[in-house]
């Protein structure tokens, strides 16, 4: 069995592909990385820089360097004694170019006489037999505007295939039309009347039943050729909850490849676990990030963060409401067709549509997996005929279907769940919670403002215990801000009156009329400080959007669109504006570098396998996708690891330098020394600054980390120690040796917030080159 000691995450792209990740393997081997981690590989939408609309699953895309890259890069990596983990997509594939995608391109054109009718999720009979194509522009002529160009249809530059025989006789082309097994349609009728299922609520990416024996088969067998002739050890599934069967897909990726590394992208919400019935190492981290986040949070700024909340909100807010209205939004709106396939599926009870979205609306995690979940239903009846008792009866007649693991309506309702709490959540209700915005992340519950220290050890251990090789991660592709923005706008919380008085003043320089909006992006701009016009006009305009409240996607708002976009433009300015916010973040910049350094040596050495995403071993200013899959410069990353290689000790400053410091110290030792990471045993801090510090014993490594440094650079650490076992250690950052026993720790920390504790006898390891083939 292969499992990797810690993983590095590279954005596979045209401009930066196989043979690049190639490039810049010596320097990742060097930082101390075991394994690469690679986006999406296999051939994608023309220009697309993620890779999840994937539209050939036999052949790895030449944009990204072909087969021949992959080859290339493997040999390397074998060379170096490193792995590769593959992110793999198997819920949906891109269909926003027709032509570009064989199956989809033959389902058009033969419909449900195509070969590959079997492998989309598509619903005839509610397209009386037609495939629904939302991609016709308002109007009433928009049909007219329909040609027909040798065997295909075209409507504008979309293209769409013809049945064989459908033009022979010359007829006009909305005629034809009205022959294809596809109708095209406004792309308003997306939100009702769409009868394929999608990837959330996008309609360019068309799921697929991937449980299906041969469309997994077909959709699988270049993946497992990389697993079989060794060129991937490990694979990570992206979306598993729009599987119809994660579990049974689980166990037949695993009976593919037992050797293999097995991770999921699964979000868990609270103290949700995975069931422990999967085929799957772990997580992706998401979980993780969440309780390392929060350990650094002052729950003593609660109280005053809610009281700033409440004003701007207009009245007291519940994070819970806020979800429920979210979700019921979303399942009334751009998911309502997925609600009404769900009703189609159980005529026994009529006009159930209604019960379905509050029970979905109400649902606490993302779906169960009958028979595993059920009680999670449970609690959505619970709430639903709370909420709605006037639903009471057609919920009790729901019920045998939505608990019969093998309806088709309990399969689709628990696809259908985890759409609506991605989109009503995530993508909704983060948006319009302003409280504390670092705490609104991917996997995380906003709600929970912070852990205690005793709380997050309970959670390593259990981690530790039940995951030990599950993925820990603090930023990503997805995370909506970097891990360092969110550790800065963490210090808000150790002064939240000081925040309350700066935003007053923000607000009343460039007011735009949306309280809550206005301070969650002035958040974002304090967090991510100094950052360009275009990378924090882009942030605006999609958290706005996707608030959905003073403007939307579908009908943007110009006139408040106009305001926020001056506001930002005016930051590019030396006035009032700026000198406000430059001030308030020369206030916080110290005590959030600090918080940086603090999170980025506790997820390096906490239980898990840490992923580190490309370049985050600078500082990672990032916002929501895609401002964080920008290029990363290498050149100036090789530079620092370089000097820090040979011994320097940077500054804490802009530069991000001692982020690396601590990034690279702490991956060397966990991958030359991992028998000194067996273990979490927390270690208590005594005297009067005890609350300012976490510390455990990973089995011979310790980590110390500050926390709460605003109001500990008040008091300092004056005698505050940690007790460590009597023999002499060394601080494997900074090489200062000290005695065992009682450590001070004003001497312990005197240079960085933070240390990485060896025994004085064990020689820290040092940077090793990429072995050459």
């Amino acid at each position: 069995m292969s499992i990797p000691v810690s993983t590095y995450r590279l954005q596979i792209t045209s401009a930066f592909d196989l043979d690049a990740a190639a490039g810049v393997l010596d320097y990742v081997s060097r930082l101390g990385a075991d394994w690469l981690y690679l986006s999406p590989l296999l051939t994608a939408e023309e220009g697309s820089d993620h890779g999840y609309d994937v539209i050939d699953h036999g052949s790895i895309d030449p944009a990204r360097g072909g087969p021949e890259a992959l080859a290339r890069l493997s040999e390397r990596v074998a060379a170096a004694g490193r792995g590769i983990l593959v992110d793999i997509v198997p819920n949906h594939v891109g269909v926003q170019t027709p032509h570009s995608n064989a199956w989809w391109w033959d389902l058009l054109r033969a419909g449900q006489g195509s070969r590959y009718a079997e492998a989309f999720d598509v619903d005839w009979p509610a397209g009386n037999g037609r495939l629904l194509l939302p991609v016709l522009g308002d109007g009433d002529t928009e049909l007219d505007q329909l040609t027909v160009v040798g065997d295909e249809l075209r409507y504008y530059d979309n293209r769409f295939p013809l049945a064989p025989g459908t033009a022979d006789d010359g007829a006009p082309a909305a005629v034809v039309h009205d022959r294809q097994h596809y109708e095209l349609v406004s792309w308003r009728r997306a939100d009702t009347d769409l009868n394929y299922r999608r990837f959330f609520a996008v309609n360019t990416l068309a799921g697929v039943r991937v449980e299906v024996p041969w469309v997994f088969d077909e959709s699988h067998r270049e993946i497992l050729r990389w697993v079989h002739t060794g060129q991937v050890q490990g694979l990570r599934v992206d979306h598993p909850d729009g599987l119809a069967d994660p579990a049974g897909y689980l166990d037949r990726l695993h009976a593919a490849m037992p050797d293999g590394y097995l991770l999921v992208e699964k979000i868990l919400e609270g103290r949700e676990q995975l069931p422990s019935s999967w085929s799957t190492h772990g997580t992706t981290g998401y979980d993780a990030l969440a309780d390392f986040d929060r350990v650094l949070v002052d729950p003593a700024g609660q109280d005053a963060l809610d009281t700033l909340e409440a004003t701007l909100q207009g009245g007291a807010v519940s994070w819970t409401e806020l979800v429920y209205t979210g979700k019921r939004a979303i399942a009334d709106g751009i998911l309502q067709s997925e609600v009404r396939r769900l009703d189609r599926l159980i005529p026994e009870v009529p006009d159930a549509a209604d019960a379905l979205a509050e029970l979905i609306a109400w649902f606490p995690v993302y779906r169960s997996y009958l028979p595993v979940g059920r009680h999670e239903l449970d609690t959505a009846v619970r709430l639903a005929r709370q909420r709605r008792p006037d639903l009471d009866a057609t919920i009790t007649a729901l019920l045998p279907y939505l608990t019969d693991p093998a309806h088709p309506a309990a399969v689709r309702f628990q696809q259908t769940s985890g759409m609506v709490m991605a989109k009503g959540v995530e993508d909704t209700a983060y948006y319009r919670y302003s409280r504390l915005t670092s705490l609104n992340e991917v996997g995380a519950d906003p709600s929970e403002f912070a852990v205690p220290v005793e709380e997050f050890h309970r959670r390593q251990q259990t981690r530790l215990a039940v995951a030990p090789a599950s993925q820990t991660t603090l930023s990503t592709h997805d995370t909506k801000r970097g891990e360092d923005v969110r550790a800065r706008i963490s210090v808000l919380a150790e002064i939240p009156d000081e925040w309350t008085a700066v935003l007053g003043e923000l607000r009343a320089l460039a007011p735009l009329g949306d309280a809550p909006f206005e301070n969650l992006l002035w958040q974002a701009i304090v967090g991510s400080w100094p950052a360009s016009t275009d990378r924090l006009i882009g942030y605006a305009e999609k958290a706005s959007r996707e608030a959905n409240l003073s403007t939307t996607w579908t009908a943007p708002n110009d006139d408040f669109e106009n305001r926020m976009r001056a506001l930002v433009r005016e930051l590019a300015e030396d006035g009032p504006l700026t000198r406000t916010v430059t001030a308030f973040v020369d206030r916080v910049k110290q005590a959030g570098w600090s918080n940086s350094l603090s999170l980025k040596l506790i997820q390096l050495t906490a239980p898990g396998v840490p992923d580190v995403y490309q370049g985050s071993e600078l500082w990672e200013m990032s916002l929501v996708d895609p401002d964080n899959r920008r290029p990363v410069d290498y050149t100036v990353r090789r530079d620092y690891l370089d000097r820090v290689s040979a011994g320097w000790l940077p500054p804490i400053d802009e530069t991000g330098a001692a982020k690396l410091l601590v990034t690279t110290h702490a991956l060397r030792l966990r991958r030359d020394r991992p028998e000194l990471f067996v273990r979490h045993a927390p270690v208590e801090a005594f005297g009067p600054a005890a609350a300012h510090v976490v510390a455990y014993d990973r089995g011979g490594a310790v980590t110390v980390a500050t926390r709460l440094p605003v109001a500990l650079a008040r008091t300092g650490w004056g005698d505050t120690t940690i007790m460590l076992a009597g023999h002499d250690w060394q601080d494997a950052l900074t090489g200062i040796r000290f005695a065992g026993g009682q450590v001070r720790l004003a001497d312990l920390l005197s240079r960085y917030p933070v240390a990485l504790l060896i025994p004085a006898s064990i020689t820290a390891p040092t940077a090793i080159e990429e072995a050459t083939p």
